[in-house]
Formats: structure tokens, C-alpha cells, sequence
């Protein structure tokens, strides 16, 4: 079995802006490429676990969604890092209705364990809200690290306020 550092995109990958879909509009979260050189060392697989609302909402389509993660995977891989896969949900329940997809639900995670034979007790996840650990939670995720600036409280392992911390 495999284990994964499963990302959330805005706000850990990079840096949070409304609706992101432009590669001009993309910058990197500091230290992410560190944290993810340094799970990758350990044998993690890289996984991005990402919302996309702004597709139900038309702020951008699918294609601009795929465009900008195969110009991201591409950048990781210059910068040494490989990332396995971005799996995303491009509903808002509502506009389309409740869906397994969507975090809090965990059905990115499940999906990923499916088609990566990943041991979720052994992988990780990073994300910026109650929502990714809630999900990563019910997927049976093993440590869960929420990255916030603010006191926060959590059902995350762990809080951090920079990616720097991890390393």
C-alpha cells in the first residue's frame, strides 16, 4: 500500500485568491515545495484534494481549471517535486445539489485510496479550513495539520500557522 500528503490548492499550495484560474494570477505558498520534497523523500504520494466552485458558479470552465493544474504539475516538476494527481470538485451544493465530492465529504479521498491503494492511516493531509480535516477525517486520513494565521481550534492533530513549521 502507498501513503499520501494530501494538499488542499488555495491557501496551502498557493496563495488563496478568489476563484483562481489564471497562471498569472498563481503564487506558491512559502515552503510548500520543501514540505512536499521532504514527504516525497519518505515515499508519499503528492495529492491535491481541491473545491472548485467557481465552475458550477461559471467563473471559469473545466478546460481552465485543467489548464492551469497541467501547467502547475509541470511546475512542481521543474522544481524536483512530482505531484501523483489533482482531483477536484467542481460543484456548489447550491447550485447542483449535495454531492460526495465536495469537502466536507470525502469522496476525493476515497477516490484517490481507490485508485492509488493508499493506506490512509499512514498518509497526511494539509489544509486551510475545518472543512479539509473534517473530510480527511471521515476518509480515515491518519494526521491532520490545519494551516491558519488565526487561534484556532480544531479536530486537527495539529496547527500550524506557516508551512515552515513542517519542516
Amino acid at each position: 500500500m502507498n501513503k499520501a500528503l494530501f494538499l488542499d490548492r488555495d491557501g496551502v499550495v498557493n496563495i488563496e485568491k478568489n476563484y483562481l484560474h489564471k497562471i498569472e494570477d498563481f503564487e506558491l505558498m512559502e515552503g510548500i515545495v520543501d514540505v512536499c520534497r521532504t514527504y516525497a523523500e519518505q515515499g508519499y504520494l503528492i495529492i491535491i484534494v481541491t473545491n472548485q466552485s467557481g465552475i458550477s458558479r461559471g467563473y471559469y470552465t473545466e478546460e481552465d481549471f485543467a489548464h492551469l493544474s497541467r501547467w502547475m504539475v509541470e511546475h512542481f516538476k521543474a522544481l524536483g517535486v512530482t505531484i501523483t494527481h489533482i482531483y477536484h470538485c467542481p460543484h456548489h451544493e447550491s447550485i447542483d445539489g449535495a454531492c460526495e465530492c465536495r469537502k466536507p465529504s470525502p469522496g476525493m479521498f476515497l477516490e484517490a485510496r481507490k485508485e492509488y491503494d493508499l493506506d490512509m492511516e499512514h498518509s497526511v493531509m494539509i489544509g486551510d479550513n475545518e472543512r479539509d480535516i473534517e473530510a480527511s477525517l471521515k476518509a480515515g486520513v491518519g494526521k491532520n495539520i490545519l494551516l491558519t494565521s488565526e487561534k484556532a481550534t480544531s479536530n486537527a492533530d495539529q496547527i500550524i500557522h506557516s508551512l515552515r513549521e513542517l519542516l
